[in-house]
């Protein structure tokens, strides 16, 4: 329980401030729960969708009809749903592999992509990578947050490029994320000089943020995780890959096999649970960004530096707080960690992570392991000592987990209102 007066008051004072930045963000709300809900209505969403198929998973009605409603949401040809794809990175992987042949190139334009695809890539030696498969790979950095327009004309007119990635989340790092009328502009930009180029969204973190999603403004294919924002907190697992249907097809074959792609693949009664998690996504995409918007003000009003601010316009749930101090770094993902509904009575501590570079300290008291739609709080041990927060199933249950999070601070390092 929270018993510090002033951290309640100050929390009271902010949250009126954020009245009116909270109905921008239930507005968005509103329009996203529409869009789901006639996607249903479209692809007329029936109890039958709910049964189960094991073995092959030949005919599985529930699987065709999540997938129509994928599509019907992001408004592509086509979509690949799947539990048996384990996370976003898997679902990446799966579809860079897909994209690309030997001798063809990938080119990022946001930068050193996410710590879990570098093995994936070849940025870091692994015989299994897509350097392995002699598959070449460049980057072009964002300059002050934004895209990098002249290199990335100069390089696309003098290198034949397959796949061009973006990520709009920001990763481990410390730039802003891409919002998406950066985004609309730059796939324009692309398509004006290579109409050919494929270009793939990394969208995790992002989906319902806003009312547009990437694939309506040209992306030619966007992959995202069911454990962050369109699987609700309630899909235990998988991932999800939309665009044109040439593109999914050879997603399906590389992640089942050639010749039987997306007819084959059992969904072993997890239907359900994807189909009431993306019910509830726009709800709780809303709760993320209110505990995140919360979290950025309240962190703001106690002298640390915050981003986004929290009047900034947003691209997804992740909330960076800059501590430049491995310990507050520690305490503060300490604090997240027992205000969690689960194992809040652990304490966690920075350790090697399979992936990552730097040791990481994650706090994730969640139901689903590693669901970061849940309120959780990580970061590298590097600096500047950053916590990378980002979910909350409901508003209520994310602004306790912070409040608890800044008294567990305060206490330990002795700070004052």
């Amino acid at each position: 329980m929270i018993t510090n007066e002033k951290i309640l008051t100050l929390a009271d004072t902010v949250e009126k401030e954020l009245k009116p930045i909270y109905e921008k963000v239930e507005e968005i709300c509103s329009f996203n729960s529409q869009k789901v809900i006639e996607a249903f209505w479209a692809n007329n969403l029936n109890e039958s969708a709910f049964l189960s198929t094991s073995g092959y998973g030949y005919n599985d009605v529930g699987r065709e009809t999540i997938e129509k409603i994928y599509a019907h949401i992001f408004k592509t040809e086509d979509a690949l749903v799947r539990c048996q794809m384990v996370s976003g990175s898997h679902a990446l992987s799966t579809c860079l592999f897909a994209l690309l042949r030997p001798n063809d190139t990938l080119l990022s334009i946001t930068g050193l992509p996410y710590d879990t695809l570098h093995e994936v890539i070849g940025i870091k030696e692994n015989a299994s990578s897509l350097k392995s498969f002699q598959i070449h790979y460049d980057q072009i950095d964002l300059v002050e947050d934004n895209f990098d327009y002249p290199k990335i004309e100069e390089y696309l007119k003098t290198h034949k490029v397959k796949v061009i990635e973006i990520q709009r989340s920001k990763g481990y790092s410390t730039r802003k994320s891409i919002t998406i009328e950066k985004l609309e502009k730059v796939i324009k930009f692309i398509k004006e000089i290579d109409k050919d180029v494929i270009i793939m969204v990394d969208n995790c973190y992002c989906e319902f943020v806003s009312k547009v999603e990437p694939s309506e403004v040209g992306a030619d294919i966007v992959v995202g995780s069911l454990i962050k924002n369109l699987g609700g907190g309630i899909a235990p697992n998988g991932a999800y890959i939309v665009g044109k249907k040439e593109l999914i097809e050879l997603c399906g074959e590389r992640l089942t096999l050639p010749g039987e792609g997306k007819d084959v693949g059992p969904t072993l009664g997890i239907n359900k649970s994807i189909l009431q998690g993306l019910f509830f996504a726009p709800s709780v995409v809303a709760s993320s960004l209110k505990t995140a918007i919360f979290t950025s003000l309240m962190m703001e009003k106690l002298g640390f530096m915050v981003e986004p601010k929290y009047d900034e316009e947003r691209a997804d749930i992740v909330e960076n707080i800059i501590f430049h101090d491995k310990e507050d770094l520690i305490f503060y993902c300490q604090g997240i960690q027992s205000g969690s509904p689960v194992d809040s009575a652990f304490l966690p501590i920075p350790g090697d992570m399979p992936g990552y570079e730097d040791q990481i300290i994650m706090a994730s008291g969640s139901f689903t392991q590693g669901s970061s739609i849940e309120l959780s709080c990580d970061g590298p041990l590097r600096e500047p000592f950053i916590a990378y927060q980002q979910g909350a199933l409901t508003y209520e249950y994310g602004k306790i987990g912070v409040l608890k999070a800044i008294d567990y601070l305060m206490k330990n390092r002795h700070f004052k209102i």
